[in-house]
């Protein structure tokens, strides 16, 4: 017993003692800033790290070290222009908050590995639309400090000729705000809802009744559904008499930065076009599934609504929406109808079967790889081979195995590009919406899961959601509200001008954009022309800080779908 004592003063001795944690050199330490699952691939990148090879793993409730390694050998990424050294904790699992320790570099920001460790950023993400709801006012009891007055009632509504209609006035109430703007466009509302309500179908128990604390939270109802209903509603209002849809409802001109009611520029019904009446047909055929068993009236209103638009489109095949000379807001324009036209032809056969539908999916050309910078047109191909996989139960054999293995192939070839990608993640340009190219990529492992499980898919999702919580080039967590560093200037309006300090919660910020279309405004961009780099955190900057619905919508499906594993 005489020996106990010395020999624990020599291990004591021998160990190092932690110095107290000091969050000044945090951003040299990349990490998901949320955390990570147990069982997930856990890695941080380290910046400019010459001073040591190890790191260590440090348990902040005690300060204790759970685990160390090795730093990886220097490695010189070149789209993101930094070095870095990668510090792989994969392998530790047990559930507590942490930080990485770098001897010389310091901590990282804190972080947590536990089940369910998205759930709370995945509710705020399906939250944010709620935010963005016009027409109405955001209660204190459900809004918080962002609560505001009603505006943009949008019951007087004048039809600009471009509609087809030479004077008059239009109701078209409700909807959300697409943008950092306060317009609202027929075709990203549709696209964005139709991926919010594939969520519904792929985790229908994933949002629950009182979830979300919204109006109509208590109606014994998905609150996901109801927030879809609130969009659907006004999608609905963007219908003609003919069936065609209008392009949008907008302003001349984008408003200032100011709040909602006091931006009081009339606005218009601007357009009608093959676009957006295709997108409203997919939106509305799907909608109806979803909508079925609990309210098989509006799922009727919403099937014949989409049958209508589909004869539209088929009676004006080729109609381009173009902004008039005195428009000059988001224009969402298109000339070629492929992907709409086999996104509604897909929607509507897995809805009622029709063979004219699925003969008019099978004359569109199959295509697979996803490019960046137009997920929001060429993504909508994908949105109908779900369709059909999903529910479509008496699709040819043929047509099936084209689909699975097109997906299947396609998942491959993004698993691979992460592996060898800066940051482990599916992009190798950064354009505008950078970050909704990398969600729409995880979707597509997320149904390659659902054909085939398997693990590699999951990880890799995992680990481009960790890009976006700031394993990055730029040390951003992208999610307003999430993370020890965030956008706090996003292109916002409201953000901007409602004297808060704290941006919106649940907005997804665009991401790096290489082209800089904004840089006449913005004077916080890098001096260097990194692609990953490209992103600034200044409100002027809605070429890479502005947030969208079909950037926020594809990440609410990628948290639900990884939350409902």
């Amino acid at each position: 017993m005489k020996y106990l004592f010395p020999l624990f003063l020599l291990l004591f001795a021998c160990t190092d003692p932690l110095p107290p944690i000091d969050s000044s050199n945090s951003d040299q330490i990349r990490l998901n800033q949320i955390g990570y699952y147990p069982d997930a691939v856990k890695k941080a990148i380290v910046l400019d790290s010459t001073t040591t090879n190890t790191f260590k793993l440090v348990n902040t409730d005690n300060m204790r070290e759970v685990f160390s390694g090795n730093l990886s050998a220097p490695i010189k990424w070149e789209i993101a222009g930094q070095q870095v050294q990668v510090a792989d904790f994969s392998t530790f699992q047990e559930a507590g908050s942490y930080v990485i320790y770098i001897p010389k570099t310091g901590y990282s920001y804190p972080f947590e590995i536990k089940d369910h460790i998205l759930e709370d950023a995945f509710k705020a993400s399906v939250k944010g639309f709620y935010y963005l709801r016009m027409s109405t006012a955001l209660e204190e009891e459900h809004a918080g400090q962002w609560s505001r007055a009603m505006a943009h009632p949008d019951d007087n509504i004048l039809y600009h000729p471009s509609s087809g209609y030479t004077n008059g006035a239009k109701s078209s109430p409700g909807g959300w705000y697409d943008a950092g703007d306060y317009n609202k466009y027929v075709v990203n509302g549709a696209f964005s809802l139709g991926q919010l309500i594939l969520l519904q179908e792929h985790a229908p128990q994933i949002i629950k009744d009182n979830s979300l604390n919204i109006p109509e939270s208590g109606n014994g109802k998905s609150d996901l559904l109801d927030e879809i209903k609130y969009e659907m509603d006004w999608l609905l209002t963007m219908q003609d008499e003919d069936g065609g849809c209008f392009h949008k409802v907008t302003a001349k001109g984008f408003e200032p930065m100011v709040m909602p009611d006091s931006a009081l520029s009339q606005r218009y019904m601007v357009g009608k076009g093959t676009g957006a009446t295709l997108d409203f047909a997919a939106c509305a055929a799907k909608a109806s599934h979803s909508f079925r068993d609990y309210d098989s009236a509006y799922a009727d209103l919403l099937l014949a609504s989409a049958e209508r638009a589909w004869k539209w489109a088929e009676q004006n095949p080729a109609v381009v929406y173009k902004n008039p000379e005195d428009i000059r807001t988001g224009e969402y324009g298109d000339s070629n109808f492929e992907q709409e036209l086999a996104w509604a032809a897909a929607e509507l056969y897995a809805v009622t079967g029709a063979q004219k539908y699925l003969e008019a999916f099978v004359a569109v050309p199959r295509k697979f790889e996803l490019s960046s910078g137009d997920t929001w047109t060429s993504f909508m191909r994908y949105m109908g081979y779900f369709a059909l996989l999903d529910r479509a139960g008496d699709l040819p054999q043929d047509l099936r195995t084209e689909l699975t293995n097109g997906i299947q192939t396609e998942a491959q070839r993004i698993n691979n590009k992460i592996q060898r990608n800066d940051y482990f993640q599916p992009a190798e340009s950064f354009k505008w919406g950078s970050n909704s190219d990398l969600l729409s990529a995880c979707m597509v492992l997320a149904m390659a899961n659902r054909l085939n499980p398997n693990k590699d898919h999951v990880q890799s999702i995992r680990q481009t959601i960790d890009y976006i919580f700031g394993k990055n080039a730029v040390g951003y967590s992208f999610l307003t509200g999430f993370g020890d560093k965030t956008p706090m200037h996003i292109h916002h309006r409201q953000s901007a001008a409602d004297n808060i300090s704290a941006p919106v919660p649940g907005l997804v910020s665009g991401g790096p954009n290489i082209d800089r279309q904004d840089i006449e405004y913005v004077d916080t961009y890098p001096d260097n022309m990194f692609p990953m780099q490209s992103w600034a955190d200044h409100e002027g900057s809605y070429a890479s800080n502005e947030i969208c619905l079909n950037w926020n919508a594809p990440l609410a499906y990628v948290l639900g779908y990884l939350e409902s594993l």
